[in-house]
C-alpha cells in the first residue's frame, strides 16, 4: 500500500517497546528493517482523525495481533537531530515514488509507549517496511535505530519505578503462576537477585494473591503451588501503591 502523508499529522510519531515475559527472561518486540537490517521499535504515525493512544492501540493490534493491550504513555523523545538519519526512508523507496518521502526526513517528535503483554497470545507481525518482526532478549540487543535504544532504556527505568504503581506482574504473566517465576519477573525487571523468602513474605503481606490447591507439574523437584493475581484486591493495592521497596 502506497503511503500518503496527507493522512497523518505533520512532525508526530509514536514508538512502543512492547515487553513481554517467556523462559524467566524479559523480551522485547522488534522490527528488523529491509533495507539495512537494523533493529528498531514498533511504531507509527497519528492519522488526523486519531488521538495518540488510538493510533498506539491500532500499531501494536497490527504488529501483535491482540486487542486490549495494556499501554501507559511515558516520555516524549523531541532531540532536534534524532530523526536526521532515518534507515527507513531507504526501506520505503521502492515502495512510493510519488516524491513525499522527504516528509520521512522532516524533524519528528515521538511519543514512547510502553506496553505488557502475555507473550503466549502474541503473534509477531512485521509491516511493510520490515524484514521480520520478532521477540528479542536483552542479552541480544547490541544497537536500535535512531534513538530508540534511548526510548527503550527510558521504558524499562519506568517500569522500575512504576512496580508499586502499574499492573506490571498481571499484564506479563499468565493467569496462573508460582511463586518463583513472580519473583524472576520482578528481579528480571529490577536487574538484580532477590532474597526468596523476603519476596514471598512480602508479596503475600499485600494480599493480591490466591493461592490455588494445584501445584504446577512438570519438575524434577516438589512442584510448587500456583498463584493468581486477585485483580480487584490488586487494582485497590496499587491506588494506594504497594509499600516498601525492593
Amino acid at each position: 500500500m502506497k503511503f500518503n502523508q496527507n493522512n497523518f499529522l505533520k512532525h508526530i510519531s509514536l514508538d512502543c517497546a512492547v515487553f513481554g515475559f517467556h523462559d524467566n527472561q524479559l523480551k522485547v518486540l522488534l522490527l528488523q528493517t529491509k533495507h539495512t537490517r537494523e533493529w528498531a521499535l514498533p511504531g507509527g504515525f497519528v492519522k488526523l482523525e486519531e488521538s495518540v493512544e488510538k493510533a498506539a492501540n491500532r500499531v501494536l493490534k497490527e504488529r501483535t495481533g491482540v486487542d486490549k493491550i495494556f499501554l501507559h504513555q511515558f516520555h516524549v523523545f523531541s532531540e532536534p537531530k534524532r530523526s536526521e538519519i532515518n534507515p527507513i526512508v531507504n526501506d520505503m523507496k521502492e515502495l512510493d515514488e510519488s516524491g513525499g518521502l522527504e516528509w520521512f526526513n522532516n524533524r519528528f517528535i515521538s511519543i514512547g509507549f510502553y506496553a505488557l503483554v502475555d507473550f503466549s497470545k502474541v503473534t509477531p507481525t512485521p509491516d511493510q517496511n520490515s524484514f521480520k518482526c520478532e521477540w528479542k532478549s536483552f542479552g541480544e540487543i547490541d544497537s536500535l535505530i535512531l534513538d530508540h535504544s534511548q526510548i527503550l532504556n527510558k521504558a524499562l527505568e519506568t517500569i522500575r519505578l512504576q512496580l508499586k504503581y502499574q499492573p506490571i506482574g498481571y499484564n506479563l504473566l499468565p493467569d496462573k503462576f508460582t511463586m518463583p517465576e513472580l519473583q524472576k519477573l520482578y528481579e528480571t525487571i529490577l536487574g538484580r537477585e532477590l532474597d526468596r523468602r523476603n519476596f514471598q513474605r512480602k508479596i503475600l503481606s499485600y494480599k493480591i494473591l490466591d493461592k490455588l490447591e494445584k501445584r504446577k507439574t512438570g519438575g524434577a523437584y516438589k512442584s510448587p503451588y500456583l498463584y493468581k493475581f486477585n485483580i480487584e484486591k490488586y487494582n485497590k493495592a496499587l491506588e494506594d501503591g504497594l509499600s516498601g521497596g525492593w
